[in-house]
């Protein structure tokens, strides 16, 4: 898929990764950028493609309105998220469900929402921002952990129930981006500028997955072998004891 003239939706499109795979689609020519937001008043772009947007993925009927707004959208970046840090074992249950619910229903509600609009309009592309951590646990977000390993194999189903419409589904996966979701972080983050081009870029490639950084990659390419030290490591990495 190549950009230019493409109709696309970004969630979570008022700040963070969102805010650059906005940037970044209008930079390679986008006809129309859907920016949604759960508070679509805190989407500022000084450019008319830009169309402020209100979706909750908490708010099935929110996400309803958006597609029925966005009926001619060709390209679905999904982006929203948050982090809670609870704790699977002690933390509070409710903080627990509700990554849950953002990441994999919420995720789910926008992609079922928006599938016959893509498939009305010739089949367009779905992006899935993901997580390294899609792929190992860490003691400080292992809800967030559990939640984007359910996302990232959600989008590998939705990939091959979609195909048949000739929609192509794209995971891409990075380790902390220097965004306000990470900003309690002290290890190295990457430019969330990256997030989109590199996205883009394998669109355009052809590349159902895209691993943005080194670090990501070395967690993909532990999954192979004994876990005990890849977790060794890990721990070590993250000063967790």
């Amino acid at each position: 898929m190549e950009i230019t003239d493409q109709i696309a939706l970004v969630t979570g499109a008022n700040r963070g990764i969102g805010r650059q795979f906005v940037l970044e689609l209008l930079d390679r020519g986008a006809r129309t950028v859907y920016a949604t937001a759960r508070r679509p008043e805190t989407v500022t772009f000084d450019d008319p493609r830009v169309v402020p947007v209100r979706l909750d993925l908490l708010d099935q009927q929110s996400i309803a309105a958006a597609a029925e707004t966005a009926h001619d959208v060709t390209l679905l970046i999904n982006n929203a998220g948050i982090s809670t840090g609870a704790s699977l074992v002690t933390g509070d249950l409710a903080e627990i469900h509700r990554e849950m619910d953002t990441h994999f229903w919420g995720t789910l509600d926008v992609i079922r929402a928006f599938a016959p609009v893509l498939a009305a309009n010739g089949g367009g592309a779905i992006v899935n921002v993901l997580s390294a951590l899609s792929w190992f646990a860490a003691p400080a977000g292992a809800s967030y952990a559990v939640a984007k390993a359910a996302e990232w194999n959600m989008t590998n189903g939705v990939r091959l129930e979609l195909a048949a419409q000739g929609t192509f589904v794209q995971g891409v996966l990075l380790g902390a981006a220097d965004t306000d979701l990470t900003g309690g972080y002290d290890g190295p983050k990457i430019d969330p500028r990256d997030v989109p081009r590199l996205s883009f870029d394998g669109l355009e490639a052809g590349a159902i997955e895209v691993i943005v950084d080194d670090w990501t990659a070395m967690v993909k390419a532990s999954l192979a072998g004994d876990p005990a030290p890849f977790y060794t490591r890990i721990t070590e990495m993250l000063g967790a004891s």
